[in-house]
């Protein structure tokens, strides 16, 4: 038996499965990684910095104006759309085993798709909140000129005028407590997890993987992890071609 019929057989006989991803789901719809070794070139030619350092809570406090134009120039991609593993996965929760989908991607494919139980480890860009009174804003906001000094959104109320900032999580912030109990929650009630297009190098995010206790880990990327002694299965492919033929299997 080949490994994608040998995935189909594990979700046929799964009853609760949860998959976890990375950078390397999105990738697959032209969101680029940006701590790949183009994407620390990139950020350091033209900012000077490398995207680690842009998208650190100090920077944010010190170089306002320099982090949302790399915010808004590298993280935001208006014309991406939802590739195969965004489809397949949506079509596994509806019509199949999948209970959760845990990601660190904050793009928002994964419901752009019909992903219900999408769990935003890092947050999502969609949304905006004002660091003064809490009033929300989506992209289109944020995006618009008119709203913003530079690049820096600010909050439309006339008394308030506080900075608008992605609802996403920096490097120096901690998860959100509520957020991270309902990973390990759905992590510790599958039988069978799916780990896929992640480096597992993120923490405290890839050690949330530890708390599985069930069956099966399925490990899919394209190249080694370091951690393909834990799963049961291994596949070194495009996510989005092994998950769609496993749909066409099932």
């Amino acid at each position: 038996m080949d490994k994608i019929n040998m995935l189909a057989q594990i979700l046929q006989d799964s009853r609760n499965a949860v998959f976890f991803g990375g950078a390397g789901v999105s990738t697959e719809s032209g969101v680029p990684d940006f701590r790949s070794e183009s994407g620390l070139y990139a950020a350091q030619e033209k900012y000077g910095y490398t995207p680690e350092e842009m998208l650190n809570r100090s920077f944010f406090r010190r170089r306002r104006e320099l982090f949302f134009q790399y915010y808004k120039e590298n993280l935001v991609h208006l014309d991406v759309k939802p590739n195969a593993a965004h489809e397949a996965l949506a079509w596994l929760e509806a019509n199949g085993p999948l209970k959760a989908i845990v990601t660190q991607n904050v793009d928002g494919l994964h419901q752009a798709a019909g992903s219900r139980n999408v769990i935003e480890l890092h947050g999502g860009n969609a949304r905006h909140y004002c660091m003064s009174c809490g009033l929300t804003q989506d992209l289109t906001y944020v995006l618009d000129a008119a709203n913003c000094d530079g690049f820096v959104p600010k909050c439309p109320k006339p008394d308030c005028g506080g900075i608008v900032r992605p609802d996403v999580v920096l490097y120096e912030e901690a998860l959100d407590e509520g957020v991270i109990e309902a990973a390990l929650a759905a992590i510790e009630a599958a039988d069978t997890l799916i780990i896929g297009g992640t480096s597992l190098v993120v923490y405290p995010a890839a050690a949330m993987i530890h708390h599985f206790r069930g069956k099966q880990i399925v490990l899919i990327n394209k190249s080694s992890t370091g951690h393909e002694g834990r799963a049961n299965l291994v596949i070194n492919d495009s996510i989005g071609k092994v998950l769609g033929e496993v749909v066409r299997l099932l």
